[in-house]
């Protein structure tokens, strides 16, 4: 793999290399910085940073659709691989206080950490599923997000619940279920969740952790809806009519919950309005990803966020799709594999995504939204 370089990082390296051959060590390979072409399968958690500045492989490309988009992205943007070798990477978020990104490989079982500072390490192991009886077809945490008080909230799959980690010892983390139940049943494998600014949280409830998904004979609901946690714990039903609720967001304003619909037959992205009481209304088909999949691009709408301009940022066929406001596509970050999510960090204009094997990053020009002011 080789890595391609901005006239930055070209500096740097060349740097490097006048240092390597004057202190007679080891040539570049594997010198690039931490996960860059580590394996990160298996658990491997003794990726090392290296001193000073760290360039990184150009991953993909950026497609431009629209002019607009040059308002978001830079001209010279680009994706870089941070890390790679994951089975099916998911749901990352940004731990403000440890100034890392963590995400899910749920398969795995695992949740990884990675920052500037320490590279790869796996950070949560087991991450959504604490039992030893049950096999599931996904058995992981999937969306991971932060409470008010900073605290990671995840989706965990294979014990079918929304829970806060409260305490880590290593990487065995407990857990607080925040919800597990609709009324007496229990969840299918809660996928992807956000809060309001009033301290509500959405969620999606697909079968996907399960094994034979709709078929499985764990299921106990015979459907799969959307939900609403509210601050006082009940839980509210806002819709029972998506076949596969995926990737769930808030609008800056609040007004409209977009959720991803990870059906090959029905591959969009809908968006509803959020009514004063939290529920929702006048469903409608905000962006129709089927011609794009028809094109053979790998992929179905999956996690998506939004900006503090009230842009998406979808995954879906191709990678990542840039949405304006009233639903425009902008462009795709093409990633060339299926894509499961994307998050804001550092200073909030930093997109880590999680991309099936890879951990990647672009620089952007607008920051991330999120209801905690980050």
């Amino acid at each position: 793999m080789k890595p391609i370089f901005t006239p930055a990082c070209l500096s740097i390296v060349l740097s490097s290399l006048s240092s390597l051959a004057v202190l007679g060590g080891p040539g570049l390979e594997g010198k690039l910085g931490p996960g860059a072409s580590g394996a990160a399968k298996g658990g491997s958690s003794d990726s090392k940073p290296m001193a000073g500045p760290v360039c990184y492989p150009t991953h993909g490309t950026i497609e431009r659709l629209d002019p607009a988009l040059d308002a978001l992205l830079d001209p010279d943007a680009r994706m870089e691989k941070l890390s790679e070798g994951f089975n099916w990477s998911e749901g990352p978020t940004w731990l403000r206080g440890e100034r890392a990104i963590v995400f899910s490989d749920v398969p795995e079982n695992r949740v990884y950490r990675w920052s500037e500072k320490d590279g790869l390490s796996v950070y949560l192991e087991p991450s959504g599923y604490t039992g030893d009886l049950i096999k599931f077809r996904e058995q992981g945490s999937n969306g991971l997000t932060t409470d008010p008080e900073g605290h990671l909230v995840l989706c965990q799959h294979g014990d079918r619940q929304i829970a806060t980690l409260v305490r880590r010892e290593g990487v065995t983390g407990t857990y607080a279920p925040l919800v597990s139940r609709f009324g007496p049943r229990r969840f299918n494998s809660p996928n992807d969740l956000v809060f309001s600014r009033k301290g509500g949280l959405y969620f999606t409830d697909p079968p996907y952790g399960l094994e034979g998904l709709d078929a499985s004979p764990l299921k106990e609901l015979m459907f799969n809806g959307v939900y609403l946690r509210r601050s006082d714990g009940t839980v509210v039903l806002l819709t029972r009519e998506l076949t596969f609720p995926n990737g769930i967001a808030l609008s800056p304003d609040e007004k409209t919950l977009y959720v991803n619909v990870s059906d090959p037959n029905r591959p969009v992205v809908m968006a509803y309005d959020v009514q004063p009481n939290g529920t929702i209304a006048h469903g409608r088909v905000f962006f129709d990803t089927a011609p794009l999949l028809a094109k053979g691009l790998k992929g179905n709408p999956d996690g998506l966020k939004v900006d503090r301009a009230g842009n998406l940022w979808t995954t879906g066929p191709g990678g990542v799709l840039v949405l304006s406001p009233t639903g425009k596509h902008l462009g795709t970050l093409l990633t060339g594999e299926a894509t499961g999510n994307c998050a804001w960090g550092d200073d909030g204009s930093t997109l880590y995504i999680t991309a099936d094997m890879y951990l990647l990053r672009v620089k952007t020009r607008v920051k991330g939204y999120g209801p905690w002011g980050r």
